[in-house]
């Protein structure tokens, strides 16, 4: 097990700060640019105090996504999105263990539908919810923000945090034979992926920090030099 390879670096840029009139252009712009995945904001208004992407906005895009469309719900009840999600052509489906009565049933939807499945932890969930369901997993997603907004600041204290995690997944890979990715998610920029990285993330969602500028690819090239520190582009 000691040869076994950690995953390279994805970027996945976050559509929710895209500009929505223009969306499948948009994503066909920001593959072109590098993206390795499309990062799928989905809040009911409930769960988190924001409305946006329902199942046939996922549907719509999937003919321009060619890489994999990775769907981040912040939805409660969650188990009847997993399907319609996954229905409509999600190939990662994440949500918050909080949105659901029992954890490893949902996860066991995500599958069973033929997706990737992970779990979301929000800055003040414990990492302890991962002890039981790491066969289950392949991504768990920190959120770096409370989710709801894009365009907020990433919190410091998620780097020990992210630190934490990336010990339990070499843990289970070493005793395994698999990775687990650990995605970050809120705040993460140019001048800050390259400390986010060296904590131990691997896949990294960027929301206006790629959107907001004109020249998508200069901003995906700029987070790829500074992850180069790192290694494993």
């Amino acid at each position: 097990m000691n040869n076994l390879k950690k995953p390279d670096f994805f970027i996945a840029p976050s559509i929710l700060s895209a500009n929505f009139a223009f969306l499948g252009n948009e994503i066909k712009a920001v593959i072109d640019a590098g993206a390795d995945w499309i990062h799928f904001d989905v809040m009911d208004n409930h769960y988190v105090p924001n409305l946006t992407f329902g199942p046939m906005v996922c549907q719509a895009i999937k003919p321009y996504a060619s890489v994999p469309i990775d769907v981040h719900l912040m939805v409660e009840p969650v188990d009847d999105m997993i399907n319609a999600f996954a229905s409509a052509g999600a190939d990662i489906i994440t949500f918050h263990p909080e949105a659901s009565k029992h954890v490893d049933r949902s996860l066991s939807l995500i599958k069973v539908a033929g997706c990737k499945a992970g779990l979301v932890l929000n800055p003040a969930t414990p990492v302890y919810v991962l002890e039981q369901i790491m066969d289950k997993l392949d991504v768990i997603l920190l959120m770096s923000v409370n989710p709801g907004f894009g365009g907020q600041s990433f919190i410091p204290s998620t780097l020990e945090k992210i630190r934490q995690v990336r010990s339990i997944i070499d843990t289970y890979a070493n005793n395994n034979g698999r990775y687990i990715r650990l995605e970050v998610d809120g705040g993460v920029k140019i001048d800050n992926i390259a400390e986010i990285a060296k904590a131990g993330a691997d896949t990294f969602v960027a929301g206006s920090a790629i959107f907001g500028f004109e020249d998508y690819g200069k901003q995906i090239s700029a987070m790829r030099e500074q992850l180069a520190k790192e290694g494993r582009i």
